[in-house]
C-alpha cells in the first residue's frame, strides 16, 4: 500500500455532497478492504479522543486503489486531514512494521490545530443561512450570504452576528454549470455571448479567466470552486455561468451545492491514468457530480451523442435535456415524443425541439465559429449553448443573434482561422484524442494545396496513444509535419523521446524523412511551418503550451 494523498473537500463531490477530509490510497483491492476497517476505527478512536461526535463515513473504490473520507465541520477540515494523515500511519504500522506515530503527541498536536482553527462564528453563519435558506459560501478568507448582486462578503475572522444581519436582503442569481471533457470553455463563451445580448450582467469562471462581461477580474484557471465563489460574490453579477474541470471537482468538489441548470459536453479520454481518473467510466463519474446541483430541482443537459452519458442518464430521476448532430438520434426521438426538450441539428438547421414543436434557431453557416458547418464540434458546442440559456430563461431569438455574432476573436485559442499572406494556419487547444479528431475532420475538410501539423506530445501520454495520435493526423493527408519537443511537457521522459515515437510512426506509413522536422518550442515550429508554406497551404497549429504566444506571433506577421 502507499499513500498517494489528503486533503479537504469543501464542496459536493465523489464521496459527499458537503465538507469532508479525504485520503487516497494505492493498494489491491484486498488489502483496500482491511485498510478501511483499520482506518475507520483509528478515525473513530481519535474522534472519542477528542470529544467529536462520530462522523459519516464513505468509500469509493478505484483503479488501483482507494479513496476513504468522512465528514468534519467547515471549521475543522484542516485538523480534519490531519486525523487523516495520522489514522494512515497506525495503518501503515499495523499492516507494514512501520513506526508507529506517538498518541498522546498526535492528540495534542491535533488539539492545538483545532484550537487554532476553530471558528464559532462561520459555524453560526452558516447554520443560520440553512435555516433560512440563504445561500452561503465560505473558503479559507471570506464567507458570504446570497448571490450576485445581492452578495455580501466579509473575512472569516470578522463575521457579523446572525441577529445583526438583515436576512430578507439576500436573494441568488440562476447558475449554470458546464463540464464534460471537450468543449467547455467554447460553451461557456457562447452561453455568455448569447446571455450578453439578452442585456444582462453575466458572470464567467473558466480555464482562461473569471469575468463579469468584458471586465476581466483575474486570468488563469478558474474552473475550480474557487472561481465560482468569486464570481457569484460580485455584486453586479445577473446569472453565473461556472466551468467545472476534472481537476477542481475531483480535489476539492464544487463550488456550489445548487444549480439552475447542469451540462455535460461529453466524456473522452483526457487526464486517463490519474488517480481517481484511470477509466472513462471513472472520468463520467467525476464529470456526473454536476448532476446532483439539479437532482431535485433544475435541468440536466446532457450528449445524446455520447454512450455512457446516454446510459449514465437512465440512474437520473430528474429533468433531462438532450442535444445532438443527428436529428435521427434514437434517444432525442423518444425523448421528445414524450414531450421532452431537445436541440438537435438536422441537415444544416439548429432546431429547437419541444414534443411535436420545432423552431428553427440558426443554420451552421451562420455561426462564426462553425467556420461554414466544417467544424462539427463547434456546431455541437452551439447546440449545448443554445440548451444551457434557453433553460436559463433566454429567447430564441438571442441564442439565434448571440451564435450568429460571436467571431473567432472572441474564442481565443479554440479552432481559429488565420491568413498569413496567403496560407492559413488553423489554430487550436486540441490536446486529447477526442478534441484532435474533431480538429482533423475540420482540417480534412477546409481546401488547401497542401497541409502542414505543428504539434507536440505530453510525455506522460502513453506510447500507443502518441502513435495513434500522428496516425490521424497523416490520415488528412499532410504534407509536412513539424514535432514540438515542450520541455515543460516532458513529464518523466527522455528529452527526443516523444519526438522519436511520433517519427517512427509517421516514418512507417510512409512518410518521407523530409517531411518531418522537429523543433524546441511551439513558435519556432510555427516559423518553421509558415517558411515552408506557399499561397494556398494550410497549417494545422496545435498549440499545447497555451495559444498566446502564438496569436502574438501571427498578429505580428500582419495575420
Amino acid at each position: 500500500m502507499e499513500f498517494l494523498d489528503a486533503r479537504r473537500l469543501t464542496g459536493p463531490s465523489l464521496l459527499f455532497d458537503g465538507p469532508a477530509a479525504i485520503i487516497d490510497v494505492a493498494c489491491k483491492a484486498d488489502e483496500g478492504d482491511h485498510l478501511a476497517q483499520a482506518w475507520r476505527g483509528q478515525v473513530e478512536r481519535m474522534h472519542k479522543t477528542l470529544g467529536w461526535d462520530l462522523p459519516d463515513f464513505s468509500r469509493k473504490n478505484l483503479a488501483g486503489g482507494v479513496s476513504l473520507a468522512f465528514t468534519a465541520a467547515i471549521d475543522a477540515l484542516y485538523a480534519a486531514s490531519e486525523i487523516n494523515e495520522w489514522a494512515w500511519a497506525e495503518c501503515d504500522a499495523e499492516f507494514s512494521g512501520a513506526a508507529a506515530p506517538d498518541f498522546d503527541a498526535a492528540v495534542a498536536a491535533l488539539q492545538a490545530s483545532i484550537a487554532e482553527e476553530a471558528n464559532a462564528e462561520l459555524l453560526a453563519m452558516q447554520s443560520e443561512a440553512a435555516a433560512r435558506s440563504v445561500t452561503f459560501l465560505w473558503d479559507d478568507d471570506e464567507a458570504s450570504l446570497g448571490l450576485g448582486r445581492s452578495s455580501r462578503t466579509w473575512p472569516v475572522r470578522e463575521l457579523p452576528a446572525p441577529e445583526s444581519i438583515d436576512w430578507d436582503s439576500f436573494s441568488d442569481v440562476a447558475i449554470g454549470l458546464v463540464t464534460g471533457t471537450n468543449g467547455k470553455t467554447t460553451t461557456v463563451r457562447l452561453a455568455t455571448h448569447i446571455l450578453c445580448g439578452g442585456d444582462l450582467n453575466v458572470g464567467l469562471s473558466s480555464t482562461d479567466w473569471i469575468a463579469v462581461n468584458d471586465r476581466i477580474i483575474d486570468r488563469g484557471d478558474w474552473s475550480g470552486p474557487g472561481g465560482a465563489r468569486a464570481v457569484l460574490r460580485e455584486n453586479d453579477v445577473d446569472v453565473a455561468i461556472l466551468e467545472s474541470a476534472r481537476g477542481g471537482l475531483l480535489r476539492r468538489g464544487l463550488g456550489v451545492e445548487h444549480a439552475d441548470v447542469a451540462l455535460i459536453t461529453n466524456i473522452a479520454e483526457d487526464h486517463l491514468g490519474d488517480f481517481g481518473s484511470q477509466s472513462l467510466e471513472e472520468l463520467l463519474d467525476i464529470k456526473w457530480i454536476v448532476s446532483r446541483t439539479v437532482r431535485e430541482r433544475g435541468r440536466l443537459i446532457l450528449n445524446a451523442d455520447d454512450g455512457l452519458l446516454v446510459e449514465k442518464s437512465a440512474g437520473f430521476a430528474g429533468d433531462i435535456v438532450w442535444f445532438s448532430l443527428r436529428n435521427d438520434n434514437a434517444i432525442v426521438g423518444t425523448h421528445s415524443n414524450n414531450g421532452g426538450l431537445a436541440f438537435v441539428l438536422d441537415g444544416d438547421e439548429l432546431i429547437k425541439i419541444e414534443g411535436n414543436i420545432r423552431e428553427l434557431i440558426c443554420h451552421d453557416r451562420e455561426i462564426p465559429i462553425a467556420m461554414g458547418g466544417a467544424a462539427r464540434h463547434n456546431v455541437a458546442n452551439a447546440l449545448a449553448a443554445a440548451a444551457l440559456t434557453w433553460c436559463l430563461g433566454s429567447s430564441l431569438s438571442d441564442i439565434r443573434f448571440g451564435l450568429t455574432t460571436m467571431s473567432q476573436d472572441e474564442n481565443p485559442g479554440r479552432c481559429n482561422i488565420y491568413d498569413v499572406g496567403g496560407t492559413k494556419v488553423l489554430l487550436d487547444f486540441a490536446h486529447n484524442p477526442h478534441a484532435m479528431h474533431a480538429l482533423f475532420d475540420m482540417a480534412e475538410a477546409l481546401p488547401a494545396k497542401r497541409r502542414a501539423l505543428c504539434f507536440g506530445q505530453a510525455g506522460d501520454r502513453p506510447d500507443d496513444l502518441i502513435r495513434e495520435l500522428a496516425r490521424d493526423g497523416w490520415s488528412i493527408g499532410l504534407d509536412h509535419v513539424i514535432v514540438s519537443e515542450l520541455a515543460a511537457y516532458h513529464r518523466g521522459r527522455e528529452p527526443g523521446e516523444v519526438y522519436a515515437l511520433i517519427r517512427e510512426e509517421l516514418l512507417r506509413l510512409g512518410a518521407l524523412p523530409q517531411q518531418i522536422e522537429h523543433h524546441a518550442e511551439e513558435t519556432e515550429s510555427l516559423a518553421a511551418a509558415l517558411a515552408w508554406a506557399e499561397p494556398g497551404d494550410l497549417i494545422i497549429m496545435l498549440a499545447l503550451d497555451g495559444a498566446a504566444p502564438i496569436q502574438e506571433q501571427l498578429k505580428a506577421l500582419g495575420a
